[in-house]
């Protein structure tokens, strides 16, 4: 859902300067509605997914017409939808007089080009948020096989040679079918680029995605340095491409379109999660 991000986490200066970097500040009256619920983005038509920088006032987000959150200050708001390019959960609208720096996705790719460290810091934010969502179904037992995410591809076949032909500084792995790669709970090292073959991802046993070529694991506990979230499975004999920490670091501060791809995965493994919540 598109509400603003945990202020334990998010840092309002790194905000201000990565949106700054890429966009320009205008001003919105009271009652502008900076998106609606199921809007969907249609380059062709000129209209593009928007995330905002709220730099003065208040803006409601409105779902099924209740306000469902608010948002302040310094907070930014959309940025999931502009992310994965799905239909927006909210509509956003100006509850006073505001002022927002707004950035379409060619320009949040610029300013991750200028500011890659942001990144890091959004690809946090979201881990913390799928932590709290699988608290929340692991409660509600309610992580059940039948809701399994379609088989997910994070790069294209031109991304992904490209990262196996000198992006990483580690030689290809391979697992037999139904050797088990990561297993939840221990310390994460690396992260998995799928080459060939087919994986499954499962969380307290129960399987949650499955993986092909192109698709990536691991890269959460990398990021946050914690012990594993999920359990990964060769479903066939498979090769894997491995990326360790420094590797990893550099990618994201390096390329911005290995940065991007990354946060879509996360945001819509986040939107999955999120969705089988009663």
């Amino acid at each position: 859902m598109d509400k603003p991000w945990a202020e334990t986490i998010y840092r309002p200066a790194a905000a201000l300067e990565f949106f700054k970097a890429a966009g320009k500040p205008e001003r919105a009256p009271a009652g502008t509605a900076f998106f609606a619920e199921n809007d969907k983005a249609r380059p062709y038509l000129f209209m593009r997914d928007k995330m905002y920088l709220l730099l003065d006032g208040s803006v409601d987000l409105v779902a099924r017409r209740k306000v469902i959150g608010s948002v302040a200050k310094g907070q930014i708001f959309g940025e999931m939808a502009s992310i994965t390019h799905a239909p927006r959960s909210a509509t956003a609208v100006a509850k006073t007089a505001c002022k927002v720096i707004a950035l379409d996705d060619k320009q949040f790719l610029s300013g991750l080009q200028k500011k890659p460290d942001f990144a890091l810091m959004l690809m946090s934010i979201m881990i913390g948020r799928l932590r709290e969502t699988l608290a929340r179904l692991a409660e509600q037992t309610s992580l059940r096989s039948e809701a399994v995410r379609k088989e997910s591809v994070v790069f294209d076949a031109r991304r992904l040679a490209e990262l196996a032909d000198g992006l990483s500084n580690e030689a290809p792995m391979f697992f037999d079918r139904g050797k088990t790669i990561v297993q939840e709970g221990q310390p994460g090292v690396r992260m998995y680029a799928v080459i060939e073959g087919r994986v499954t991802v499962s969380i307290g046993n129960e399987v949650v995605e499955r993986l092909g070529p192109g698709g990536v694991f691991g890269e959460l506990a990398l990021i946050g340095q914690t012990p594993r979230m999920a359990s990964v499975v060769a479903d066939t004999d498979c090769s894997l491409l491995p990326v360790n920490r420094t590797a990893f670091l550099l990618l994201v501060k390096t390329n911005a379109e290995f940065a991007a791809s990354l946060l879509g995965s996360l945001a819509e493994r986040l939107r999955a999660l999120t969705a089988r919540l009663k």
